[in-house]
């Protein structure tokens, strides 16, 4: 059965992918063929249109179309709260009540249209409409491979109404425990704060994540935005999470907090530094979502955790390692999966797996994220022939070992191989990668490539066969979806990957699922004795990661880069010798 899902249902984050016979043969996030980061508002044609042309299957071949978002009924108590929370805004309650998500039957419309457009015909295939939250938790259940009774997280902004999901799964079936609401939404707290300090949402939570451990989060009392017993939860609307009237508008911009937060907290953060009290507001929300996930999870998952110690997580909060850290030390977690793709772009993957499984499909695990596109040599020899730039390339004849000793002698390496992968994370093919014992490389990447804040950490890709010595634990960790502390013996060995708190979010790297990458950290160790590099996303600031070589090269030519890797194509800047 071929299954194709798709996502987009809440304006952003457009992805598609496909499964045969309960394989996930392709996925892509629409944003890097479009050039546009998270793709607002784009349904995905270039996405849907790669993962047929990849698998080789005509757009006439596919047999069920999954999409993440579902009708909500009226005797849903998802309705009815929305609109008893949000009384202050009759028209949104009002719509809620009599309405439904009225974005169900644009986002039907929409997807009709683009079957209709592409070939794949809206009469013809099944279509399934799957609720968010379950998409969510389908990327995260039914790809783990967990075959035990596994408790299911999800942790996002919102979908058609939930915000939060507590579950299980057991013999391939997902069954609900509790949902919470809008605008009861940990994820909508945080990204609240998260603009209050000067970042926008889908972006800067990464930003208020990796500035948190600056600051001291016993400074400010954060508390008030929710109130939990830890059962249940309700978010403070007065401050934060607000419609209409309620927010905090500049220049015509309407925000998620209100003019009171500003009372209360001062004005709104501008600028890259961090600075006092900002970096103490970043570790209190830090906290305060840390202590109300944790508290929720005991109540609704423990009794599950306790009987098998599988956990399964998705939804955009997902992505927030510090959390994810904080739930691999209890003592009843035994192995915590995180969807590598777990904001909404993941929900692709989520809607079609939960719809094979649903038709009689057995979905296989989750093994890597390569699932985009991939070039050759001569489509990468190709791109340089038709830029602008006219670069000079030379084909290496041993990749890994010439690329090592570069990174050996400090120089910062744009890395271009295979398929790129799927998800917020540069996991080897699309990477730009440093040596970690090179004092200053982190500050030059941030500085002259990158072009982002200079406080912002890196990320260690680590050889399996090191990993344990350096992070002191045997924890899965393939999609850098973890922090963990780093053992002191090494944090002068590579400074340049450990944060403030000594922490590092790292990927370990196994020669099954990168052979390459592999040989690359092996070269790298024979030279300095460390099977670790530095690895950040390729691309810069504000942008999509690159997806093909033409992409590559603007990047460089964009940056002060000086070696591009792509594929066993080495090209340099003309003034480097």
């Amino acid at each position: 059965m071929i299954v194709l899902g798709l996502s987009g249902a809440v304006s952003h984050d457009a992805s598609a992918a496909l499964y045969i016979d309960g394989k996930l043969v392709a996925a892509v996030e629409e944003e890097r063929f479009l050039r546009d980061k998270h793709a607002k508002g784009q349904f995905p044609y270039e996405s849907t249109k790669f993962c047929l042309e990849y698998a080789g299957i005509k757009p006439s071949d596919v047999d069920v179309v999954a999409f993440p978002y579902a009708k909500i009924g009226l005797s849903s108590p998802a309705r009815w709260h929305y609109a008893k929370r949000h009384w202050y805004a009759p028209d949104r309650a009002l719509m809620a009540l009599f309405n439904g998500n009225r974005r169900y039957e644009r986002n039907f419309n929409s997807v009709m249209k683009m079957l209709d457009d592409l070939g794949i015909g809206s009469q013809r295939v099944k279509y399934v409409p799957v609720e968010h939250h379950l998409a969510h938790a389908s990327s995260a259940y039914h790809l783990s491979g967990f075959k035990e009774k596994t408790a299911i997280l999800g942790i996002d902004g919102k979908g058609e109404y939930a915000t939060t999901f507590f579950g299980y799964g057991e013999h391939g079936k997902i069954h609900k425990i509790k949902e919470f609401y809008d605008p009861d939404s940990l994820g909508g707290v945080y990204g609240a704060i998260t603009e209050f300090l000067g970042f926008e949402m889908l972006d800067g939570e990464f930003k208020v994540m990796g500035m948190a451990p600056y600051g001291d989060p016993s400074r400010f009392d954060f508390s008030r935005l929710i109130e939990t017993d830890g059962k249940d939860f309700r978010v403070n609307t007065k401050l934060v999470n607000c419609l209409g009237l309620r927010r905090y508008k500049e220049n015509g911009k309407g925000y998620f907090f209100s003019p009171k937060l500003i009372e209360w907290l001062g004005p709104k953060r501008e600028g890259d530094e961090i600075d006092d009290p900002y970096i103490d507001y970043a570790a209190s929300i830090q906290a305060l979502l840390e202590k109300v996930a944790l508290g929720l999870i005991d109540t609704y998952l423990g009794d599950t955790l306790k009987e098998t110690g599988k956990l399964c997580y998705a939804g955009g909060v997902a992505l927030n390692v510090k959390l994810n850290q904080r739930i691999i030390a209890r003592p009843d977690v035994k192995e915590l999966f995180v969807q590598p793709a777990a904001s909404d772009a993941g929900t692709a993957i989520g809607a079609a797996s939960y719809a094979a499984q649903e038709l009689g499909d057995e979905i296989e695990k989750m093994e890597h994220v390569y699932l985009g596109p991939k070039y050759t040599n001569e489509e990468c020899i190709q791109a340089c022939l038709d830029h602008p730039n006219k670069p000079k390339y030379e084909v290496l004849e041993n990749t890994t070992q010439y690329t090592a000793k570069l990174l050996a002698e400090g120089n910062p390496i744009s890395w271009f191989q295979g398929r790129m992968e799927f998800g917020p994370r540069a996991l080897g093919n699309r990477s730009i990668i440093g040596n970690p014992s090179s004092k200053g490389v982190a500050d030059r990447i941030n500085a002259q490539i990158k072009y982002r804040e200079r406080w912002r950490p890196f990320c260690p890709s680590i050889l399996d066969t090191v990993a344990e010595d350096i992070l002191q634990t045997d924890h899965p960790s393939p999609y850098m979806t973890f922090t963990f502390d780093v053992a002191e013996s090494w944090k002068q060995r590579i400074p340049e990957v450990v944060h403030e708190d000594g922490t590092a979010r790292a990927q370990i790297v196994t020669e099954k699922t990168n052979p390459r990458y592999y040989s690359l950290i092996s070269e790298v160790e024979k030279l300095n004795g460390n099977g670790v590099v530095l690895n950040t996303s390729l691309n810069r600031r504000g942008e999509p990661m690159v997806c093909s070589p033409t992409d590559a090269l603007n990047m460089f030519y964009g940056s002060d880069l000086e070696y591009l890797v792509m594929e066993d194509i080495l090209v340099r800047k003309h003034n480097v010798d």
